[in-house]
């Protein structure tokens, strides 16, 4: 390999925003899906699971949209936790298409229980973070327009 490429190799390497992000996303989910896996919950499912409460009636766009989640990846979500019992369909007799959903009152229950696993990845993610990354991180989002409030 040239010299040349080298350089390049080592500049993409150490200065790529999205491999970074990346790292450090594995990183974080990686305490929470810890944190969470005595529930039987991945911190992805917890995500959909708290929107969803937010929401009360979840149609499968809004959730995409608000969660930045291809339609795909939500539906299969959805379906292990219909499965789980924390979900349940609800019927829309606009559009049979839109398969919008709730949480049953098991998965209310699970959300309160997680939040003490919950807590313990928030205060990892934290000292991982440090005060100024989650700074950092709550400006980002708000420049973006990025939230989780419905």
């Amino acid at each position: 390999m040239t010299d040349k490429a080298m350089t390049i190799i080592d500049n993409i390497a150490r200065d790529c925003i999205a491999v970074r992000l990346r790292l450090l996303n594995r990183v974080v989910t990686n305490l929470y899906d810890e944190a969470l896996r005595p529930l039987g919950v991945k911190v992805s499912q917890f995500n959909i699971l708290v929107v969803t409460g937010k929401l009360g009636l979840a149609r499968p766009a809004q959730v995409c949209e608000i969660l930045q989640m291809d339609t795909s990846t939500l539906s299969r979500n959805v379906e292990r936790m219909r499965a789980n019992g924390w979900l349940e369909a609800v019927p829309d007799d606009d559009d049979a298409r839109a398969q919008p959903f709730r949480l049953t009152l098991a998965g209310k229950k699970l959300i309160e229980r997680a939040v003490p696993a919950w807590q313990a990845a928030q205060q990892e993610a934290t000292k991982v973070l440090g005060a100024d990354g989650i700074a950092l991180l709550d400006r980002a989002a708000q420049k973006l327009g990025m939230s989780v409030k419905t």
